[in-house]
């Protein structure tokens, strides 16, 4: 059956609403409850762990009976487990509506499922609708969901021939203005940003995300991995959020702490030392490198050695995006997407199956 015009305006906004919810190992998710008219019954979305779906949420806006017949339009297919909420397949059952409509499967082993429980209840179910849409807002949270850890964005800025800074250390600036505003953004978009010590001492960064002189509404939490010590002075110790020190070198162990604090979208800034280890360690799933085209030389590489000992060993990623920005050119890139679901740190609302 073809998705009407009522549906698919629906789903847009659906995605507007999910972008209220809170970024966290949760989902961003947005519902609208459509009459067999067309005509918009009640909207929802997700306000956190432990708190009502989005589908149950639009739901509780209804006088009992009122979805009978109605159609469901949710961001995310309809969750199939019971934790610190109820399942949404079985609400939406209870409910009487009669068809459900949904952008993205959800990947989880626990939490997944939905769909079938639904047509097995007789309702009428269609994925895929502004699935690509659906995927620019929540693909970090379903790559954490996959792997049972956050999504890791490794970031760096050099030269055309490959360096991220001159002889002599200087780096400020290989890349322009507009680039610059551009790491801001996304920066803003993420839940953490990490950087090393090395990074702290040497440039003393203040790591919030900024527009202008502004600071932007939304803020990472400022994360530094190493031994040696940050000083009291550091311009990170008055970021807006209280920042998150790792006196290790032991990244899975990081991330599986950034995890457990809800943060699941990672922006790694370290400088080539960090960013060189994060790629290593295979914990990349997303590449910016903004390329100035200035000719620099010398040793400071942008990268130092990732593990690969030949070119049958490289690391191969698939750009999804080449960027202009003034001058220099932002390319974003991706590993393929191999890994398979983690039970049980893949549900929704949290890890190990609660909701």
């Amino acid at each position: 059956m073809a998705h009407s015009p009522a549906e698919q305006h629906a789903m847009a906004r659906a995605l507007e609403l999910a972008l209220r919810g809170p970024r966290s190992r949760n989902p961003q998710v947005g519902a609208v409850i459509l009459s067999p008219a067309g005509d918009v019954l009640a909207e929802g979305w997700h306000r956190g762990a432990g708190t009502p779906h989005a589908e149950v949420d639009a739901l509780s806006r209804l006088p009992e009976g009122a979805a009978r017949g109605a159609t469901a339009i949710v961001t995310l297919e309809p969750c199939n487990h019971t934790g610190r909420t109820g399942p949404c397949a079985e609400a939406l059952i209870l409910a009487g509506v009669a068809r459900v409509v949904y952008a993205l499967d959800d990947p989880g082993e626990v939490s997944g499922g939905g769909a079938e429980r639904l047509r097995a209840a007789g309702i009428d179910v269609e994925p895929g609708l502004l699935r690509e849409q659906a995927l620019a807002l929540v693909g970090p949270w379903l790559t954490a969901a996959r792997l049972g850890r956050p999504h890791v964005t490794v970031k760096w800025a050099q030269s055309l021939d490959g360096r991220a800074a001159a002889a002599d250390g200087s780096s400020k600036w290989i890349t322009g203005a507009e680039a610059r505003a551009d790491v801001h953004t996304r920066r803003a978009a993420s839940d953490a940003i990490v950087v090393g010590t090395g990074t702290v001492l040497a440039d003393d960064p203040a790591l919030t995300a900024r527009t202008g002189d502004r600071l932007h509404p939304e803020q990472p939490v400022p994360v530094v991995i190493g031994a040696r010590e940050t000083p009291a002075s550091a311009a990170l110790r008055a970021h807006p959020h209280e920042p998150l020190f790792y006196d290790t070198h032991d990244l899975s162990f990081v991330l599986d702490d950034l995890w457990d604090h809800g943060l699941h979208r990672v922006f790694v800034e370290g400088g080539p030392t960090l960013a060189s280890a994060f790629i290593a360690a295979g914990f990349a799933d997303r590449v910016l490198a903004y390329v100035a085209p200035v000719l620099l030389g010398g040793p400071r590489v942008a990268l130092a050695d990732i593990g690969v000992p030949s070119i049958d060993r490289a690391h191969r990623l698939h750009v999804t995006e080449r960027l202009p920005l003034g001058a220099d050119t932002l390319f974003v890139a991706e590993r393929a997407a191999t890994d398979t679901v983690i039970a049980g740190r893949a549900a929704r609302d949290g890890t190990e199956g609660e909701s």
